[in-house]
């Protein structure tokens, strides 16, 4: 790849930050596609001190004629689509949104591509949502997929429309099948970070409790850092290919909340079963948490975890931060905004 420029939609998210934070350290010029709006949130950019070090650009991925000027005017290297609507819960809520970007809006991407020069390497954010009601554990590239969800509907569509650019026009479009990666920079409407949040301003007295959906849940969580490192090793690769980003180890929500209240120095002990499970300080006996029905999902997808192998193999890719590491520094970080009286984005 002579020219160093990387095109990443979804560039203010945070996968997009960490990717950004990362392509500049290995010598890119960075350009980040963004939804046309009066104000940009760009919080993670600024947090990582990277904001005024990348270039924004206006991108909508539901208006082709927008994402093929783009794509011609940028004339990158590489491009790497991390734009979605990426709530698995809204794509309930919002199916045909969810489908046009998520789904659709890839094939508009790869299409200019083609158009603009096939030799511009892709990567796609595939998602393990899409083995849903899983075949076997772990699942690996292999696994048969079943997405139970909106979103995982849509991103099958991605990833298979990845797979239909390599083979019919010899695009170098790799598909990162990542298991679910977390960081400080998370948003909040995710459960990892309403998690780690909350328990923090539980901890400052800010909020009585926290709502959770389904405890049992287990899914197979990483570090964000550690992923977008992945991503850069299937575009740097020598052949395009479809690898599963994992730790191997699944763990469920109910592990994340006592480890997130671990970290803020309070000790869960639970009581009841069902919706009428609680969880309390044992030092207090506050409820700090309570199940709600309102979180479960239409159809759930209950144990999620990967296997990794061929991405060791092939691309000498492992993930260095640990689980309860991870959940720590999400605390943590919460406490410390909240302790330097920063909001909680």
């Amino acid at each position: 790849m002579a020219r160093r420029v990387a095109l990443v939609t979804g560039i203010t998210g945070q996968d997009g930050a960490y990717l950004a934070r990362l392509l500049l350290e290995r010598g890119y010029e960075v350009v980040g596609g963004v939804r046309r709006s009066s104000t940009h949130n760009d919080w993670r950019l600024r947090e990582l001190g990277i904001a005024h070090r990348v270039r924004l650009v206006q991108m909508e991925l539901s208006e082709f004629s927008n994402v093929f000027y783009v794509v011609r005017d940028t004339r990158p290297a590489a491009v790497f689509n991390l734009a979605a609507q990426s709530f698995v819960a809204a794509s309930f809520r919002q199916p045909l949104y969810t489908a046009s970007v998520d789904a659709l809006g890839v094939t508009r991407l790869l299409e200019a591509v083609r158009i603009v020069d096939p030799e511009i390497r892709f990567y796609q954010a595939s998602s393990s949502e899409m083995f849903g009601k899983v075949r076997e554990t772990p699942q690996s590239e292999t696994t048969p997929f079943h997405p139970r969800s909106p979103y995982g509907v849509s991103k099958l569509y991605a990833h298979w429309t990845s797979v239909n650019y390599r083979e019919s026009y010899a695009i170098h479009a790799s598909s990162g099948i990542l298991f679910n990666h977390e960081s400080p920079l998370r948003g909040r409407e995710f459960v990892t970070r309403k998690i780690s949040s909350h328990i923090a301003m539980f901890r400052h007295g800010l909020i009585d409790t926290l709502r959770l959906g389904n405890l049992e849940a287990r899914r197979d969580w990483g570090h964000a850092a550690d992923y977008v490192a992945g991503m850069l090793a299937m575009i740097e690769a020598a052949d395009p290919g479809d690898y599963v980003l994992a730790t191997g180890r699944s763990h469920s929500v109910r592990e994340f909340a006592e480890l997130a209240a671990r970290a803020a120095d309070l000790d869960l002990v639970w009581e009841g079963e069902g919706v009428e499970e609680r969880g309390r300080d044992r030092e207090t006996g506050r409820v700090v948490v309570e199940i709600d029905a309102d979180f479960y999902r239409p159809a759930e997808v209950d144990m999620l975890r990967g296997d990794a192998a061929k991405a060791r193999r092939d691309l000498h890719w492992e993930p260095a931060i640990a689980f309860e590491a991870l959940v720590e520094e999400m605390v943590k970080t919460d406490l410390d905004r909240l302790d330097r009286n920063q909001p909680l984005l």
